[in-house]
């Protein structure tokens, strides 16, 4: 399957997201070692985790494929991405000042 650079931004930016919830979820919850989490928090952070993993394995995938197309280094291409997708994303909407 063909990815454009673009895309493969996009998708990291997705994953990204995923992980930085993963996260969230971590640090509100505390360690389950130390307080048990409930059915419903542990159902939440792992729907999430699993979410996180198959996003980033999803983009680890599409940046091996566009590499070879395009006969660059993975590593370049990834690097590529990963320095793009941290910069503003121009189509995102401007969050809104409750």
């Amino acid at each position: 399957m063909a990815h454009t650079f673009e895309e493969l931004v996009q998708k990291q930016r997705a994953a990204d997201e995923a992980h930085v919830r993963v996260l969230h979820l971590r640090d509100t919850y505390g360690a389950p070692t130390v307080t048990p989490w409930s059915e419903t928090q542990t159902d939440t952070y792992e729907t999430a985790w699993r979410a996180w993993r198959d996003l980033a394995r999803d983009v680890q995938a599409a940046v091996t494929d566009y590499a070879k197309e395009e006969g660059k280094p993975r590593n370049d291409v990834e690097a590529d991405v990963k320095r793009e997708a941290k910069s503003p994303d121009p189509t995102a909407e401007p969050p809104t000042e409750d």
